[in-house]
């Protein structure tokens, strides 16, 4: 007989934090994790015993959490996710954010996220605005199949498209955006990061464009004007140390009021700029 106790104690062994420890165990056993401490004598079900100390084992190994769980939230919405598309991470929520404030005062917004990933982005303007028209855009088909479970179970209106950048947009369309956003792959590939913790176990091409970590986001940023009205904004995600640079090639497009905001920590996370006539 395994105590939630001895459960516990062998996460701990396997080098595990407790919060993730907490939060494995209580999904192994379906309850919650004040239920863990209340109730820390009581004998831990063999299906259940068996979940969380495989869980345990494979977090040891590397594989995040989230998909471990198969679930990641963002943005306060709970976002299915798998090998197939990056975890949504709390600093994006600030492209996100930022992209909201831009088209506040504009009536049905016509929004694109290039590059969509598990949906997180795109699914959180649509929920945001669900007056908005909002087309998504990923080179990979497994990526829009977890995005388009994702818009669905969560209730948002989506198009979705497949193809590179520009690309995946339908002939015939134009642009006429109010607002574009991505996180766009942007890691150096000879970056140690990639052999690192969580980035070991997400997909490679939506981490990096295994060339300088700025290709993607110099495709963007040349094609971006085209597509925007006038007074359109594109904004981006990039590196902590890519700003500047991102803020050059804004500038070489043509984009009015080029700046850069920080994140939570304090890095210039995102950057982007305003089409003018």
């Amino acid at each position: 007989m395994t105590t939630v106790r001895e459960l516990l104690a062998e996460g701990a062994r396997a080098g595990m934090p407790g919060l993730e420890v907490r939060l494995l165990a209580s999904r192994a056993l379906g309850v919650g994790r004040t239920w863990l401490i209340a109730h820390d004598t009581e004998a831990v079900e063999v299906g259940a015993l068996t979940r969380a100390r495989e869980w345990f084992a494979r977090r040891a190994a590397g594989e995040p959490v989230a998909y471990l769980l198969g679930e990641r939230e963002f943005m306060g919405h709970v976002f299915r996710v798998g090998p197939a598309v990056l975890i949504p991470r709390p600093e994006t929520e600030l492209l996100v954010e930022t992209g909201l404030e831009h088209v506040r005062d504009i009536a049905a917004p016509r929004l694109l996220d290039l590059g969509t990933g598990s949906g997180a982005i795109a699914i959180s303007l649509a929920l945001a605005r669900p007056d908005a028209e909002v087309t998504a855009t990923d080179l990979s088909t497994d990526a829009l199949a977890v995005a388009g479970d994702n818009a669905r179970r969560l209730g948002a209106r989506l198009g979705l498209h497949a193809g590179s950048w520009w690309d995946a947009l339908p002939a015939g369309d134009t642009g006429g955006f109010d607002l574009v956003v991505s996180n766009p792959p942007y890691i150096r590939p000879d970056d140690e990061h990639l052999a690192r913790g969580d980035l070991r176990h997400e997909p490679l091409g939506a981490l990096t464009d295994h060339i300088d970590g700025l290709a993607a986001l110099r495709a963007i940023a040349a094609g971006a004007p085209a597509r925007l009205n006038p007074g359109g904004a594109l904004w981006v995600e990039h590196g902590y140390d890519q700003a500047a640079a991102v803020r050059e090639l804004l500038v070489q497009a043509g984009f009015a009021d080029v700046r850069s905001l920080r994140d939570l920590a304090g890095i210039e996370r995102v950057s982007g700029g305003v089409r003018l006539l």
